[in-house]
């Protein structure tokens, strides 16, 4: 989205999720202070932070297809795939691509299957992977759901993509319990299959079909307001805290979408707070935008299995930093003009 169209506050919550992510992959790398053993007590909040962004894309995209619909009565599919792969492909195939060199040079080790894995984008399936390419199943997660939502909401119809988000909500958490009892690797499918995860994007789904409804509910708009909402996010964290496994896998993380999306909820509606203006502060719009390309690149220099140079902290999170930064301005950010230039050109010939 263009500048002026950005949703107030989600680059900012955009930026926390990216800051979860890193730190739960600095946990355990030569030279930081803090163990993996950490993750143990406190939970994973690399999967945490992933939530998050799943929940937002939910929103967002269904946003977005709300308005085109009401706009236009219909939703294009070729120019929904077509602006995605404009705004995602070019940096994922670049950052995809410079791994192959990589490992074509010995800097890193690939396993069988990783290249495939990563550019048809099915790494939540493919669970003996390579570090370096392995957080590409969040990736994958998220392009399944872009291809699979649009086509879903034309299908169902406007009025009917509540219903099929609550169903997402109900069955992903069943299907996870399922998969813990009959998949030999259980805790990667119950947390990686697109099934068994769906139920974090179809919460934002949720969030934005019901945003016109919750609009007039004055009673939520002032829980939203409220001081006690802050045990919204409290109680997230205590849902992230590490559990017995059937709770862990089904209510858990339905509570953990459930807060996250109110959350989302109240920074879009209520920028103007102390929350607000933080996640609308200028460093931290910056970092969300920068949240994809740091979250392509960071996972090759924070490796705790590694004990070179270049993964040893502080230098490892310089790198990540730098390459991300490349990414942004070489790659994602022409590539995006680019896209904006072609459909102001064909808007004119109109």
């Amino acid at each position: 989205m263009s500048a002026s169209r950005r949703i107030p506050s989600l680059d900012g919550l955009r930026a926390i999720s990216i800051v979860l992510v890193l730190v739960s992959h600095l946990l355990g790398t030569r030279g930081f202070p803090v163990g993996t053993r950490a993750m143990g007590a406190i939970g994973d909040f690399g999967y945490l932070g992933v939530r998050v962004f799943f929940v937002i894309s939910g929103f967002l995209i269904t946003s977005l297809l709300l308005a085109e619909h009401a706009k236009t009565r219909t939703i294009s599919l070729k120019g929904f795939y077509a602006r995605r792969a404009w705004r995602i492909f070019p940096a994922f195939y670049t950052f995809v691509a410079a791994m192959i060199v990589a490992w074509a040079l010995g800097s890193i080790a690939l396993r069988g299957g990783d290249i495939l894995a990563a550019v048809t984008y099915t790494m939540n399936y493919h669970y003996d992977r390579s570090w370096e390419l392995g957080h590409i199943w969040s990736l994958s997660i998220e392009e399944q759901f872009y291809l699979v939502w649009p086509a879903t909401f034309l299908v169902a119809g406007r009025r009917r993509i509540v219903p099929v988000a609550v169903a997402m909500i109900v069955i992903a958490p069943c299907l996870r319990a399922a998969a813990f009892l009959v998949f030999e690797h259980a805790d990667d499918v119950a947390m990686e299959a697109y099934p068994c995860v769906m139920d974090s994007i179809a919460t934002g789904c949720l969030l934005a079909a019901l945003k016109e409804r919750l609009d007039d509910t004055p009673r939520y708009l002032a829980a939203l307001r409220s001081p006690w909402f802050v045990l919204v996010p409290l109680i997230v964290v205590l849902a992230n805290l590490p559990t017995w496994w059937a709770l862990e896998y089904t209510s858990h993380v339905t509570i953990q979408n459930l807060g996250v999306a109110l959350c989302v909820d109240r920074c879009v509606r209520v920028p103007d707070d102390w929350a607000g203006k933080l996640l609308n502060w200028a460093p931290m719009v910056w970092l969300g935008g920068l949240s994809y390309s740091l979250y392509l690149w960071q996972e090759p220099f924070l490796n705790h299995y590694a004990r070179s140079d270049v993964n040893t902290f502080p230098v490892n999170i310089v790198l990540a930093f730098a390459c991300a930064v490349a990414s942004f301005y070489l790659v994602e950010t022409p590539f995006l003009a680019w896209r904006d230039r072609r459909k102001a050109t064909r808007a004119a010939a109109c």
